[in-house]
């Protein structure tokens, strides 16, 4: 997909773009220059929310609890 670049800096993001990644009026961009290439990514107006769930299925707490035990047993 291409889109120009107006003569106020402006462009337009691709509708599949803003439908895939739910981008709204008023929604906040971030834009990332590594002098190279230039990522466009969308800020979440709530980013706790946005992460709700984010970790499901990774065991997390089973990892916390063994960190804890191995952290336990160097300290004796």
């Amino acid at each position: 997909m291409q889109t120009s670049v107006t003569k106020r800096g402006q462009t337009v993001i691709p509708a599949p773009i803003r439908k895939r990644h739910h981008i709204q009026e008023g929604d906040r961009l971030v834009w990332l220059d590594d002098g190279e290439s230039i990522k466009v990514v969308p800020v979440a107006g709530d980013p706790v929310q946005a992460l709700r769930g984010c970790g499901k299925g990774e065991q997390l707490v089973e990892r916390l609890l063994a960190a804890r035990r191995e952290d336990r047993s160097r300290e004796r």
